[in-house]
């Protein structure tokens, strides 16, 4: 059973958007999505719009900003907007997406899943990210525990991208790609943080 795509994909793709040159690209955070979904495929917005809409029903804004800030390099910024309202923005630009295309297929399989079996394990794993923020560690916790594990545990692997002095142990990482593995993750999404582990 395998995902659409080998990459990253939903929330933390949109997440990655925001690198230092992204207002190049857009002259604002939401034209920006909805540039990239011009050229994306069903299942991705499928995907962002799955992870956004459980976002929204299972943490409060403040958690959504703290969760937005810490994954993304640069923005998007919330002094006028709040986490809740950015993250619906999200959300609308899928739907505006999708209702402009021919019925999309819900998606199926691996695609749908939320990881409650390994919620444990990526709660483990985000409590032993000692060079994470407390708030940010705390906020990945809730989205474990009130979204999925399977969300939490790929804003989780944004995150640590992004974050200022992030090491990672070989045993680190051979546990994230375990879970990985058991949740269907293709070859690229954990791999994208390899390059951390810390050499003995």
């Amino acid at each position: 059973m395998q995902r659409f795509t080998e990459f990253d994909f939903g929330v933390p793709w949109v997440m990655s958007f925001f690198h230092q040159d992204w207002t190049y690209e857009a002259d604002t955070a939401a034209e920006l999505v909805v540039r990239r979904l011009r050229e994306a495929a069903a299942e991705v917005a499928l995907s962002v719009r799955r992870d956004a809409r459980t976002l929204l029903g299972g943490l409060p804004s403040q958690t959504l900003e703290v969760l937005w800030t810490a994954g993304s390099q640069y923005g998007p910024s919330f002094r006028q907007t709040t986490g809740a309202e950015w993250t619906q923005t999200v959300v609308d630009a899928c739907d505006t997406w999708l209702s402009a295309r021919a019925e999309a297929p819900p998606l199926t399989g691996a695609d749908t899943e939320d990881g409650l079996a390994h919620r444990d394990a990526v709660v483990a794993e985000i409590e032993r990210m000692g060079f994470l923020a407390t708030e940010v560690r705390r906020a990945l916790v809730d989205c474990a525990h009130h979204c999925t594990p399977d969300l939490a545990l790929r804003v989780l692997l944004r995150v640590i991208e992004y974050a200022p002095d992030a090491s990672l142990s070989e045993e680190q990482y051979k546990r994230l790609e375990g879970i990985g593995t058991a949740l269907h993750y293709g070859e690229f999404v954990v791999e994208n943080v390899e390059y951390l582990i810390a050499d003995d």
